[in-house]
């Protein structure tokens, strides 16, 4: 099984963006506190790279213990902004809280993926896009959310740029794929290098 690549995740749109590059890979979910290792790199004023890249890691490891032969991909990001670290809003009040923090303000998103092989980590990465927010109405933010609730309760900052949610930015820099949870140039950089997909 060496070079079988395995997403340690249950996100759909990062497992659709590694079948769309032509990358063979096995979902399996990684079973961990994610909020739980969080809270205290937040408490411990961890920087907001750390703290995607612990995520990441500690993901990939849990699911590398299980198939060691495998090389595994952790992943997961973070939303930085004014010193704070924002997490999945738990309603539409607090997306439209957050929304309204975000507005007309520059925040960052950071991406991290680590790949275990052998329980052992071999490559890591964390990308970083800056994405601007445009000074959009409460109107607008209000229906936004109500209309779009249920795709974006599952991301960090309450928006897919890939949907509605790029009518929110006046201005994004940085690559695409991390924007959406994985820098996946810089995998597939790594992955041709080693032979696991063909280059």
């Amino acid at each position: 099984m060496k070079d079988t690549l395995v997403l340690a995740s249950a996100s759909e749109i990062r497992s659709q963006m590694l079948h769309a590059a032509g990358v063979d890979h096995q979902p399996i979910p990684a079973r961990v506190d994610e909020d739980a290792l969080k809270a205290s790199m937040v408490q411990a004023d961890a920087m907001p790279r750390d703290i995607a890249d612990a995520l990441a890691e500690m993901k990939a490891r849990k699911v590398s213990q299980k198939v060691p032969d495998a090389l595994v991909l952790g992943c997961d990001q973070v939303l930085a902004h004014g010193g704070s670290v924002l997490s999945k809003p738990q309603s539409p009040e607090e997306a439209c809280d957050q929304l309204a923090r975000l507005r007309r303000a520059t925040h960052q998103l950071l991406s991290a993926a680590v790949l275990y092989e052998d329980s052992e980590p071999v490559w890591r990465h964390v990308g970083v896009a800056r994405l601007t927010m445009r000074a959009f109405s409460d109107a607008y933010r209000d229906d936004y959310v109500a209309r779009n609730w249920e795709s974006i309760r599952w991301s960090v900052g309450c928006y897919k740029i890939e949907e509605e949610g790029i009518r929110l930015f006046s201005n994004i820099t940085g690559d695409h794929f991390t924007v959406q949870g994985l820098p996946l140039l810089e995998l597939l950089s790594y992955l041709a290098l080693r032979g696991t997909v063909q280059s």
